[in-house]
């Protein structure tokens, strides 16, 4: 499978110029995204959930074979931190059945201040569906034990590889078949772009661990400017040189 790789969010004016033309209105952008980039990760839900009619709307807007990763709501992940999941996973669920096959991976991402706690992680995970992708993203340094790793590989989850400031802010554990990877900001001169480098080894990285029949998600978080949609660019660029096939990106 290729590298699938998009950007976290599609909802920002001053992409205008950059992916959006000018006369293209927003409520067009969806559309416009997916037809250059075969995956998004939508941070919608993070802050409020959104109907399941919204989603089933997003489903008809997007072509097939689209993928929308979802990142889950910060009721569980920021108030609730992790504690009695059961609802809160499935009216997540339940509204995102809207998307039909688009779905696909779903990320929590953890509070920086929440320490490591595998019991509520595992509880957590095992609210969803067998089979269902979850990535994990913690941001706390308590997390990185045996114990942790333990629980996201029996539960099939992937550890969410994050970059913050070309830099990896998390271990580079392989715990799922399958891998996610999030990019928060870039150090190159036009900031928060990344520079070649720093994504060619992002690239090697992902090599090392997953062979070209895994599904892998890389997503580019640094929206300011536009800089993810041409870090997104840049990436497949450098995983095309590099041997690895990739999904389509725009062609800036």
């Amino acid at each position: 499978m290729p590298l699938l790789i998009g950007t976290s969010g599609w909802q920002y004016r001053d992409w205008r110029g950059v992916l959006y033309p000018p006369s293209t209105p927003q409520r067009l952008w969806l559309e416009e995204y997916a037809r250059q980039f075969a995956t998004v990760e939508n941070n919608n839900a993070f802050y409020r959930l959104p109907q399941r009619d919204t989603f089933a709307e997003w489903r008809e807007r997007t072509p097939d074979g689209f993928v929308m990763a979802l990142k889950a709501s910060r009721f569980l992940t920021h108030m609730k931190r992790l504690k009695d999941p059961e609802e809160p996973v499935r009216r997540l669920l339940d509204h995102a059945e809207g998307l039909g096959d688009r779905l696909g991976p779903v990320l929590l991402q953890l509070p920086p201040n929440l320490q490591a706690d595998a019991g509520r992680l595992d509880a957590c995970l095992g609210c969803f569906p067998p089979g269902m992708r979850v990535a994990v993203e913690p941001r706390h340094d308590s997390w990185w034990t045996d114990e942790v790793r333990g629980v996201l590989e029996r539960h099939g989850a992937a550890l969410c590889w994050a970059d913050r400031r070309a830099r990896p802010a998390t271990p580079l554990w392989r715990t799922a078949d399958w891998g996610y990877l999030r990019c928060h900001e870039g150090i190159a001169r036009l900031r928060p772009r990344y520079g070649e480098r720093s994504l060619e080894t992002w690239v090697r990285r992902i090599g090392d661990e997953w062979p070209d029949r895994a599904d892998v998600y890389v997503y580019f978080n640094n929206d300011v400017g536009g800089a993810a949609v041409l870090d997104a660019v840049a990436f497949a660029r450098a995983a095309r040189k590099l041997g690895r096939a990739v999904t389509r990106t725009p062609r800036l």
